[in-house]
């Protein structure tokens, strides 16, 4: 992880426990922007396993981030990147489920595309090599516009298996077991986002960690914390605030130092 890395997931969790004790509208669009990036990154993946416009998905995604900023809490001690993902992609799954039940590829495409699998047979026989979608589309007498749009509409219909064999040098595995354990990886992200975080609150003062454990992770307010720890509920605050400060610092220092 780099220093702006860093800084920037440290000022979303800063955002994050500030939007749980007040959730306003302005707080929240911060956060749409603060992750933004990582709405992108998952709708050019998906982009890339449809034909919905990458555009579309964007702004699908961003009610998916919404969503996980509302329901995000940060005492679980969760990643919010990782919390996030989920909602993220399903908003656009959910969004791909509709159209795709929605749209109905017409009778005469459908015949027009089994008609399209007989003339490139005899059309392979024919030239001796694959036709062209130019050469099929004319032989049609559809334009090739209209042949790639039947192609790509009953593509669209099909699905997948995670069984079928993806071919490597020297063995052949299933499309399965190239998917990437993603459980695994957003336990293993957050714990150690969990260590990075019980390293960076071990730095502080006594009462200043005192105070944020209270107020973040155990709800209390201001007031009942100066109570606790004898202080005014103004101290509370101030030392709430240098706090995180001096835990954003520590963050950046140890993402800048080499990996052991």
């Amino acid at each position: 992880m780099t220093a702006t890395q860093s800084s920037l997931r440290s000022r979303s969790m800063e955002l994050l426990m500030a939007y749980q004790q007040n959730p306003t509208v302005g707080i929240r669009n911060q956060l749409v922007k603060l992750n933004a990036g990582l709405v992108r990154k998952i709708a050019h993946r998906v982009s890339h396993q449809c034909a919905e416009p990458y555009e579309d998905l964007e702004q699908i995604g961003y009610l998916g981030l919404i969503r996980a900023i509302e329901r995000f809490n940060p005492s679980q001690g969760c990643a919010f990147s990782s919390f996030a993902v989920p909602y993220i992609r399903g908003e656009m799954l959910h969004f791909l489920r509709d159209r795709g039940s929605a749209l109905k590829v017409p009778r005469r495409w459908q015949d027009l595309q089994k008609e399209g699998q007989r003339v490139r047979t005899e059309m392979v026989k024919e030239l001796g090599h694959q036709p062209t979608d130019d050469e099929v589309a004319e032989r049609l007498g559809i334009s090739v516009y209209e042949w790639r749009e039947i192609r790509m509409a009953v593509k669209n219909r099909m699905l997948l298996s995670l069984d079928a064999t993806v071919q490597q040098v020297d063995s052949s595995i299933t499309l399965g077991e190239t998917l990437p354990d993603t459980h695994y990886q957003a336990l293993q992200r957050l714990e150690e986002d969990r260590q990075q975080l019980q390293r960076a609150m071990s730095q502080l003062e006594d009462k200043t960690r005192a105070a944020i454990e209270f107020v973040f992770f155990s709800d209390m307010s201001r007031k009942e914390v100066a109570e606790r720890i004898g202080v005014s509920p103004m101290t509370v605050t101030r030392r709430i605030q240098r706090g995180m400060e001096q835990m954003m610092t520590f963050l950046q220092v140890q993402t800048q130092q080499p990996a052991s």
